[in-house]
């Protein structure tokens, strides 16, 4: 049975980690007290569920979390440093601090640490996130103790609108862009006026002429959407600029 423990305190655990080619230990103290903390937890780095969608929601809203009182976002796996370095790399995940829970410390003594022997896993954390304050959990989203690997409650809109229901999201942009294109750069310059952050898809590396066209009915660049939207070309997105 997975226990909600709020109203406890975090496990006081030394956690092994790797920076600047160093062994740096961090302790629970370090991480929780006296702060605001999220933590999500999960079955591992790398991991289809994880890499797609637990990870980079926390990620994209962790300034909407800074604007709501969150000091720190930290992101707990069962794997070893190495891994969780190499895998906050590959997603660009600037705005969440990867912990490595190497030996499960951490996911026992909070009574997360499943067996997943079935996949070759062995003992992982069960997903999971909470809310700390100063070292003790204020809120504890677990998801349901059924098989497999549910992703129903611990994502970060569900925790964003625990903390504040009324926060304001991000927009969501993706821009189709070209190397050496001078309109992507004016559109991505715009975009960063705005402190907007905003996804690239770039001709050649990721997509094709006809992926572009199939998506937007052009083959020029750049095409930026926003929230869903066409909104087409760089002076589209200046005059949506200016009316918005």
């Amino acid at each position: 049975m997975l226990e909600n423990r709020e109203g406890q305190r975090v496990p006081d655990v030394t956690f092994r980690t790797r920076q600047n080619n160093d062994w740096v230990d961090v302790s629970s103290s370090e991480l929780f007290s006296g702060k605001t903390v999220i933590v999500f937890a999960l079955p591992g780095a790398f991991t289809p569920t994880c890499s797609s969608a637990h990870l980079p929601g926390y990620n994209e809203l962790a300034p909407v979390f800074k604007q709501n009182g969150v000091d720190h976002i930290i992101c707990l796996s069962v794997n070893d440093a190495f891994v969780m370095n190499e895998w906050s790399k590959d997603q660009k995940a600037e705005n969440v601090m990867l912990i490595p829970d190497g030996n499960g410390e951490f996911s026992e003594k909070v009574g997360m640490l499943v067996d997943k022997a079935d996949l070759g896993f062995g003992q992982r954390s069960w997903r999971y996130s909470m809310l700390v304050k100063d070292g003790v959990i204020d809120k504890m989203f677990i998801e349901p103790d059924v098989p497999g690997d549910p992703f129903e409650v611990s994502d970060a809109e569900t925790m964003l609108n625990y903390i504040n229901p009324s926060a304001t999201k991000p927009k969501a942009i993706t821009m189709f862009s070209k190397v050496g294109c001078p309109y992507c750069a004016k559109a991505k310059s715009m975009l960063k006026d705005r402190g907007w952050n905003f996804e690239e898809i770039v001709l050649g590396e990721d997509i094709s002429t006809r992926s572009i066209k199939a998506a937007t009915g052009a083959t020029s660049t750049p095409q930026v959407f926003i929230d869903g939207k066409l909104i087409g070309g760089s002076d589209m997105l200046e005059e949506y600029l200016k009316s918005n």
